[in-house]
């Protein structure tokens, strides 16, 4: 076991791992009181996409390959567009988000999270799927941090200059830093105090290694997959970023993608070499980077990058 974070045990990560797998075959049969028709179906779809979550970071915890965090990640999605209908058949709201992420700070972060993973993860597909329960509730063009984790991959995104929590006012301050050395500190100031900024937020996480009993406990894992993802985004340098919070190794494998041989996903692509296959694709390497491109056509480089040659990944169909 190639734990990520010191508080995680073998038994206690197959433990919690296989009662989040097992979470709707749980709840299935279990009646619960409601108030109106449609709430027992929405608390039983808040549970699954909660396990699911927590079934996805736990084996990143515990030290799991990161190629295999690709189908936990399907789940997630799945669960969330479940928990959504569900949720809007209660409420009698069509378009009612699945998360309150302008009252909440802790679900603002679940947001985030959720974004950061499929952009680390390279399934911007997945990531269309999830933004669209928010934006269609009427989060768009509402908050900075939410729309500059999007507008490199996703089009029609909006430049804004206010944002709904003050947690996150270094990450994005890391993105805007007059200089790249800036950026390097201030998103170790923001992994250094992520941690403690979340004590008193409501969240469902913080603290819980410390009622860690054996292999019972709600511990999970601590980490602030959004500072990971503006650092890939921005193609700012985390070298000096050593907290326990931050994933470092998903910053790597976003930079170097190259889906594995039975995959779906389409791998990146250095500048001077012909695109794969036509549609839009971005590069770290510079801002308002998306645009698309026609396949054979041959990939543009950009100087100044810190990784050396500019490297394109892709983010969907030419839906501009």
């Amino acid at each position: 076991m190639n734990r990520r974070q010191p508080f995680i045990t073998e038994a206690y990560y197959k433990s919690l791992a296989s009662l989040y797998d097992s979470s709707e075959e749980f709840w299935r049969d279990k009646d619960l009181d409601e108030d109106a028709p449609g709430q027992e179906a929405s608390l039983k779809a808040y549970e699954y996409k909660q396990d699911a979550l927590s079934a996805l970071i736990i084996r990143y915890t515990a030290g799991e390959p990161i190629e295999s965090l690709i189908q936990p990640l399907e789940k997630v999605i799945l669960n969330f567009e479940h928990y959504q209908k569900t949720l809007a058949d209660y409420e009698q709201v069509a378009n009612i988000s699945p998360l309150a992420i302008d009252d909440w700070p802790g679900e603002y972060e679940e947001c985030v999270q959720v974004i950061s993973l499929c952009i680390l993860l390279h399934r911007i597909d997945l990531l269309e799927r999830f933004v669209a329960l928010l934006d269609n509730a009427g989060y768009a063009g509402e908050d900075t941090l939410y729309e500059d984790l999007l507008r490199k991959v996703l089009p029609n995104r909006k430049d804004l200059d206010e944002w709904y929590h003050d947690i996150y006012t270094p990450l994005i301050r890391t993105i805007y830093a007059p200089s790249k050395e800036e950026a390097s500190t201030l998103l170790k100031l923001y992994c250094d105090q992520w941690y403690s900024a979340f004590e008193d937020k409501q969240t469902n996480w913080h603290d819980t290694h410390l009622n860690i009993d054996g292999d019972r406990g709600s511990y999970y894992g601590y980490w602030a997959f959004e500072a990971a993802a503006i650092a890939f985004l921005y193609d700012i340098d985390d070298s000096a970023v050593d907290h326990m919070v931050y994933p470092k190794d998903l910053v790597a494998y976003a930079r170097k993608f190259n889906p594995p041989s039975n995959s779906a996903q389409i791998g990146r692509v250095e500048s001077g070499q012909p695109c794969p296959r036509a549609g839009c694709w971005f590069t770290p390497a510079q801002a308002n980077s998306r645009r698309a491109f026609k396949q054979g056509e041959i990939m543009p480089a950009f100087e100044g990058s810190r990784w050396g040659a500019t490297l394109w990944y892709w983010s969907g169909e030419d839906n501009t």
